[in-house]
């Protein structure tokens, strides 16, 4: 690896093509030096997992992560005893139960994990999946009845219940009520069975970064230790757990949870639990989606995640979770269909709102606003955290979009780390600014009186003010430089072992420094991606390189021009897989003229 540079040859850029920072990584050295010793790594790799935390003594549990090693105790949760033991006495009993989920990814996933288990073990289970448009987030009076009526003498909430306290106190004496989730809590907890929530305030179990189908999961495990204990299973027939870490690898990527410990060991094994393609759904979806490459958590988090979430934002709600419990591969084939057509007209209803909600965006920040607040008559309610999204991510602000109707404004918003938009959404509604809003530190919803929409803005200003001192583009951190030359396979292959990359653990970000673009060309739907051969200096090396997104940015503009310009480009080295051929490639991020360096 003697074509790595160190952090004192790499570049330090103050406005790249993209606007953007380039802020230097620098790990511990020592730390990383004594990682690539001890376990045969190439010293940036080392570098790499010290810049993540990574002691030399954890380094071989963040290499190859087992649940064994890092899944904890179910009981360790607050009230999970209790759920655990609720859920075996209908079990036992062959009660009725019915599962009140979300329409979202971990909304779905949980809600599958909970009526996969119940009715393997002979439950009769009533999942039920609320409509975004008519009913909104969390449970509400009507479908809880409904569940009743049908004979649920138990109702289990996944991914919601936690701040539904009035409304799941309704259930009293018609049916019991459990609740699996991990949403902050707001006001005083429900007063029922349980409330197993990694995020209540007097939950001590450090495992705050779960995401419902995580927590769902944990109950599973805790469930069937129970029923084991008291004897309940007979000559082997015990469900094995794993076939359920698909759904939880789905769920915790496709819900943005950090990729470390727990999580990181369920999306690993979760993987290889979906590379079987034994679920019916999630086979037909891969197929679908033409995913034919080795499965990542890229994989979860842009093809199948979007597709299943599509339906909730636009049609109807339970489509995603029916393909995950489908087990017939000709239904599974025509719910996937069905999803990828719900997505791509999803990504039409996008494209129609994002050019008036950019403009809306740039002209209050031009006018000194800290946060964004956009909203229309004409946008549809289900994308609009989608575009909030797509606000934060270019203006480095954070964004909230509302659609209008009937007086009224739903949204939803999106932040920036460091600031926390879930707690100054729950101190609006507080203060009586919302008629509902809730949500977590990176991403929240909010209901209001259009009258209400300037005070709501101006609210968020002022709570989250430290916002408009951030520069218009997110900070880029490279974690290292290297040559062209130096982008071996083998190079590659070794940053794979850092996967799976998401939410905590970035993809490692790498300066090609000083090369030329020497070919250039425009692929894939409407050209939208830019394929590049990057030329090292001297001309001796070349580098297959994809910039995604490329539109007409001043970034894609000066990638295409090839005029011998010398520059730096930053991005993720690769072993990409085409045509049953391995080689590296270059996933383009940024760049910047050699003479800014």
């Amino acid at each position: 690896m003697g074509k790595e540079l160190t952090a004192q040859n790499a570049p330090g850029i103050s406005a790249s093509l993209s606007g953007r920072r380039w802020i230097w990584n620098e790990p511990e050295a020592r730390i990383g030096q004594a990682i690539a010793q001890r376990f045969g790594l190439p010293e940036i790799v080392g570098r790499l997992l010290a810049s993540r935390g990574v002691k030399p003594e954890g380094a071989g549990q963040f290499l190859e992560p087992t649940l064994r090693a890092l899944m904890p105790d179910p009981s360790c949760m607050m009230d999970m005893d209790r759920a655990a033991a609720r859920l075996a006495k209908a079990v036992q009993n062959q009660e009725t139960v019915g599962i009140f989920g979300d329409y979202d990814v971990d909304g779905a996933c949980s809600c599958a994990i909970i009526t996969l288990l119940l009715r393997r073990l002979g439950c009769t289970a009533i999942p039920y999946i609320p409509d975004r448009m008519t009913e909104g987030y969390g449970p509400n009076v009507n479908a809880l009845s409904g569940l009743v009526d049908r004979g649920a003498s138990l109702i289990v909430c996944v991914d919601c219940g936690t701040s539904a306290a009035e409304i799941l106190e309704t259930m009293v004496g018609r049916a019991e009520v459990i609740v699996l989730d991990h949403h902050a809590a707001q006001g005083t907890l429900p007063n029922i069975i349980a409330v197993v929530n990694p995020n209540r305030p007097d939950c001590i179990s450090g495992l705050r970064m779960l995401c419902a189908g995580g927590v769902a999961f944990m109950a599973a495990v805790a469930t069937q230790r129970h029923l084991r204990k008291f004897g309940f299973f007979k000559n082997g027939e015990e469900p094995d757990l794993k076939e359920l870490l698909d759904l939880v690898a789905l769920s915790t990527v496709c819900d943005v949870m950090p990729l470390v410990g727990l999580n990181r060991a369920f999306v690993v094994a979760g993987l290889k639990v979906m590379e079987r393609r034994a679920r019916p759904g999630v086979a037909a979806l891969l197929d679908v989606a033409h995913i034919t490459e080795r499965l990542s958590a890229m994989t979860l988090g842009w093809s199948l995640g979007p597709r299943i979430n599509a339906a909730g934002r636009i049609s109807e709600s339970d489509l995603g979770f029916r393909l995950l419990l489908s087990d017939d591969e000709l239904e599974a084939r025509e719910l996937a269909l069905q999803l990828d057509s719900i997505n791509n007209t999803r990504q039409d209803v996008e494209a129609d709102i994002l050019e008036d909600a950019m403009r809306q965006a740039a002209d209050q920040i031009a006018n000194g606003r800290a946060c964004v607040l956009v909203s229309s008559t004409k946008w549809h309610a289900g994308v609009v955290g989608i575009v909030a999204g797509r606000i934060k991510e270019r203006f480095n602000r954070p964004a909230c979009v509302a659609a209008i109707s009937d007086g009224l404004a739903k949204g939803s918003g999106r932040s920036v780390l460091g600031l926390d938009l879930g707690a100054a959404v729950m101190a609006a509604r507080a203060h009586g600014l919302l008629i509902s809003g809730g949500g977590h530190g990176m991403a929240a919803g909010f209901g209001l009186q259009v009258a209400d929409m300037d005070r709501f803005h101006a609210f968020l200003d002022e709570r989250l003010a430290v916002a408009s001192m951030l520069p218009q583009a997110a900070d880029l951190v490279v974690d290292g430089a290297i040559s062209v030359a130096g982008c071996t396979l083998d190079l590659a292959t070794q940053l794979g072992r850092l996967a799976p990359f998401g939410s905590g653990n970035a993809e490692p970000t790498l300066v090609l420094s000083r090369v030329r673009v020497a070919q250039t060309e425009r692929i894939g739907k409407e050209g939208k991606t830019l394929r590049v051969m990057l030329e090292g200096e001297g001309g001796g090396s070349r580098l297959k390189g994809l910039l995604f997104r490329a539109g007409n940015t001043n970034l894609a503009q000066t990638m295409s021009s090839r005029d011998g310009t010398v520059l730096n480009v930053a991005g993720h080295l690769r072993a990409e897989s085409w045509n049953g051929r391995v080689s590296a490639g270059f996933i383009i991020v940024d760049a910047a003229l050699e003479a800014e360096a």
